[in-house]
């Protein structure tokens, strides 16, 4: 199966324990895995609080989940986030619970950002923009991450090449 036709999760926020653990899905069974694990798809886009489930139908957490259908998402495929309590035992059990179903995996490191690139909803410079603002120790990092992550150089980079084509058709004229 192509890694585009599988569906990826991750816990999306910091390690536990925290107060909330955000768990993201995307990809075809983004959907279908919510539903299972809540008993319901919520609206598109739109906070709906929801009790989790395992396979056996028994509780994990009463959570906030969350629906956004591509290709409007972050990736430009379906998304599912799952904000939960932060606790191990918890976050352990809704990983738990995703991985036995059937075409879902564990993202692989960057993989949300790598699909978002593939998607366009990303360019090569706001991607790695995104990396940079992850990886930021200092406000001055932070801040030049969200600059580039914003499109101020890939702006600059678009507008430049406008000027070349523009400059290389006046010379064949």
């Amino acid at each position: 199966m192509h890694s585009r036709d599988q569906t990826i999760f991750a816990l999306s926020s910091g390690r536990p324990p925290s107060a909330i653990a955000v768990i993201r899905l995307s990809g075809p069974q983004a959907g279908p895995a919510l539903t299972r694990l809540a008993g319901r798809t919520p609206a598109p886009r739109r906070a709906t609080r929801a009790l989790l489930r395992d396979a056996a139908a028994q509780p994990i957490d009463d959570a906030i989940v969350l629906w956004f259908p591509g290709p409007a998402s972050a990736t430009g495929e379906d998304v599912t986030e799952l904000h939960v309590h932060g606790g191990r035992a918890v976050v352990a059990a809704i990983l738990e619970a995703l991985s036995v179903q059937e075409n879902l995996r564990p993202a692989e490191p960057g993989e949300f950002t790598r699909r978002a690139f593939e998607n366009g909803k990303l360019d090569l410079t706001e991607a790695e923009g995104l990396d940079d603002l992850i990886h930021a120790d200092t406000d001055q990092q932070r801040r030049q991450a969200l600059r580039q992550l914003n499109g101020l150089l890939g702006d600059k980079a678009r507008d430049w090449r406008t000027q070349i084509i523009e400059e290389i058709g006046r010379a064949h004229v």
